[in-house]
């Protein structure tokens, strides 16, 4: 019972953040609100869980994990059923923060007592089952989205978790052991920093699209430069700092940090730009709109088999370098499609970027804990795991934010400077996707070699 419920916890999340793009034009139109602003509505639940993850740990030792699990799903639960009672974009704003609150715990917490309550042995077959769901969420999530936003209206896409949190409840009440733990003392100045940086860094991104606020957006990002500094700072004095400064001592990790944010924001700006372009531009119904995105969560899935093999022949450099490259050009492709573009066409290039994404991401992650020493892969994994939440959130962010330049400077009063603006977006957004290939060629031939060998035994 325990695997289904990191199952359950797993795909409650994936379907949530997967359905909700394809429903933002649809949501934008019954809040009387410009669809060029419904990022904020993804940016605050990736941004929560970004800064709720770090403390994580903390929480289950001190309060125990049976009660963090139902603390978290209950949390999730409620910002679920607020978000559908939402009227205003404000509304659903905080509901999002109060969603994200209760997301952030739920894997972690749930990984945390599968790991204390089997043995090693058992581990990798029962987490192998348990992240299962977790590649169906992109797959179904879109259709789902699509299919309640055209034949219900978005509020089920939120009120579809309600069930399934219930569900949860009734089985880690009666199932999840409580472990608790006697709990470091939480680097509080640390957090505060961190968390500080993260939300000045994301809000300017999010005001830099607007004409009213450059200023101010320029100063928000500033600020939270000087905190992340100032961070790096504590965390090199700092004995029990939230995030040692050694773990950036290890080559291998900052570099697949450092390239996993930056190409990151390329891929993570595609979820919120590509059912834009498809609704508003295209025309498309969300339906339609939903079964364009499709190729790309099968051919994310259909590749899995095959990294193993290609990283052991290739090795870690050559394969990220090239597929970066091909990402990149891919992305920018993406400029060449119009209202007039065949969708087998569309499908077809779709499908091959959803296929590179899976090997980019899946051999980064890999590569990123590959030279941690034992004593710092609880801290690194968790460093890790923030720096994708912030790359998702800052990718949706620049491409709302360049969107909205695009619209500046181009126009959005017809059909073809609407889609010009996309264009000029997908341009820019591969172009910074690109960029990150110059943090790859830093690189060794032999990097990542001990998980290729442990992957090949």
């Amino acid at each position: 019972m325990l695997p289904a419920l990191l199952a359950l916890a797993i795909f409650m999340q994936m379907l949530d953040v997967t359905v909700l793009n394809t429903a933002l034009p649809s949501m934008a139109r019954d809040l009387n609100t410009s669809a060029l602003h419904m990022q904020s509505v993804i940016v605050s639940y990736v941004l929560t869980v970004a800064v709720c993850i770090p403390i994580s740990a903390h929480l289950s030792d001190r309060f125990g994990t049976r009660r963090i699990f139902m603390a978290a799903m209950f949390l999730f639960g409620l910002g679920s059923l607020l978000c559908a009672l939402s009227s205003q974009l404000s509304m659903l704003l905080v509901s999002r923060v109060i969603q994200g609150m209760g997301g952030a715990l739920l894997t972690p917490v749930a990984r945390l007592v599968l790991m204390k309550s089997f043995r090693n042995a058992e581990l990798l077959r029962v987490l192998n089952y348990a992240v299962m769901p977790a590649l169906l969420g992109p797959i179904l999530g879109p259709l789902v989205g699509g299919y309640l936003v055209q034949y219900a209206s978005w509020h089920w896409i939120f009120l579809i978790n309600l069930p399934f949190a219930l569900l949860s409840l009734l089985f880690a009440g009666k199932w999840m052991p409580n472990y608790t733990e006697t709990p470091g003392k939480l680097d509080l100045h640390g957090l505060l920093l961190f968390i500080s940086s993260a939300c000045l860094l994301t809000l300017g991104f999010e005001l830099a699209g607007s004409i009213a606020s450059p200023t101010l957006s320029g100063m928000l990002i500033l600020a939270g430069v000087c905190l992340l500094l100032g961070y790096k700072r504590h965390s090199t004095h700092k004995q029990n700092a939230l995030y040692p400064a050694h773990l950036l001592s290890v080559r291998t990790y900052r570099i697949g940090l450092s390239s996993n944010l930056l190409s990151r924001i390329g891929m993570a700006a595609l979820p919120f730009l590509l059912p834009m372009l498809f609704q508003i531009s295209f025309a498309y119904s969300p339906v339609q709109s939903a079964f364009l995105l499709l190729p790309m969560a099968i051919s994310a899935m259909a590749v899995k088999p095959f990294l193993h093999p290609l990283l052991n022949r290739f090795g870690y450099r050559s394969i990220l370098l090239s597929n970066t490259v091909l990402i990149g050009l891919l992305i920018t492709a993406l400029a060449l499609i119009d209202a007039q573009t065949s969708t087998l066409w569309i499908s077809l290039h779709l499908l091959l970027l959803g296929a590179a994404n899976s090997i980019q991401f899946s051999a980064v992650n890999t590569l990123t804990m590959a030279r941690l020493r034992p004593y710092q892969k609880s801290s690194g994994n968790s460093l890790m795991a923030v720096n994708q939440q912030l790359a998702m959130g800052l990718g949706t962010a620049i491409g709302a934010m360049l969107l909205r330049y695009g619209q500046a400077l181009f126009g959005a009063s017809s059909v073809q400077t609407a889609t010009t603006a996309f264009q000029f977006t997908f341009v820019i957004v591969g172009l910074i996707t690109l960029s990150s290939a110059f943090i790859f060629r830093r690189l060794h031939a032999m990097d990542g070699h001990n998980m290729t060998q442990k992957q090949g035994a």
